[in-house]
């Protein structure tokens, strides 16, 4: 147990033989966590940042750009990345802003505010990602299909086939069964990485809105 579970407790019981503590010193106890928690919110989404950034450099040499010009996607992809990175850095200052927001907080009101305005910003960046996600892939599906070598073959032996409508059925049914299980499994990394400490910063505004009745 953490020394702020300690003190809540202290809190509520009237008998026990602690010393007792006041609003102000609970109240700065909660505060600490939080200012902690949406740093390290700041701190990791700056790591995934650089992280992405990196994968994404490294997987842009000549060949690549020269696949996806073939695919004929390449300046959607260029523009789709431009637009992904000044928004995630757009969502990297505003983790900061809430950081240093929080930092000089001197109420529990404002607090409270603060911590609604982060699990918001959060909620937003991670459904942001998704969409980022899910337009890269069906841009990639669509290149690959029309354009590659091997998807102008299949398509090429369905229209001969006399298959072309359940040919397009069963890709588009496929795309959207593949696309929607990567996005649950990056939803699902994005609730571990962010929801352990969104639900600790729920907790604080909860303990909050106790100590203001």
């Amino acid at each position: 147990m953490d020394e702020l579970e300690l003190l809540k407790k202290d809190w509520q019981n009237k008998e026990d033989h602690l010393p007792k503590l006041s609003y102000d010193q609970i109240y700065k106890m909660i505060w600490k966590k939080s200012s902690s928690i949406v740093k390290w919110i700041f701190y990791i989404s700056l790591i995934e940042f650089i992280f992405w950034a990196g994968i994404n450099i490294l997987f842009s040499d000549p060949e690549s750009m020269q696949e996806l010009k073939a695919m004929h996607i390449y300046n959607v992809m260029m523009v789709l990345n431009f637009v992904n990175y000044g928004v995630i850095l757009y969502f990297i200052y505003k983790f900061y802003k809430n950081y240093r927001k929080i930092s000089f907080t001197d109420s529990s009101k404002k607090l409270m505010r603060t911590i609604l305005d982060v699990k918001k910003t959060v909620t937003q960046y991670v459904w942001f990602n998704l969409m980022i996600f899910a337009i890269t892939m069906i841009i990639s599906i669509y290149g690959v299909l029309i354009y590659g070598p091997q998807g102008k073959e299949i398509i090429a032996s369905a229209m001969q086939e006399g298959n072309e409508a359940t040919f397009w059925f069963l890709v588009i049914t496929v795309s959207m069964i593949f696309t929607a299980v990567l996005l649950v499994l990056i939803w699902l990394f994005y609730k571990l990485l962010y929801g352990i400490l969104l639900k600790r910063l729920k907790e604080n505004y909860n303990d909050l809105k106790k100590l203001e009745v």
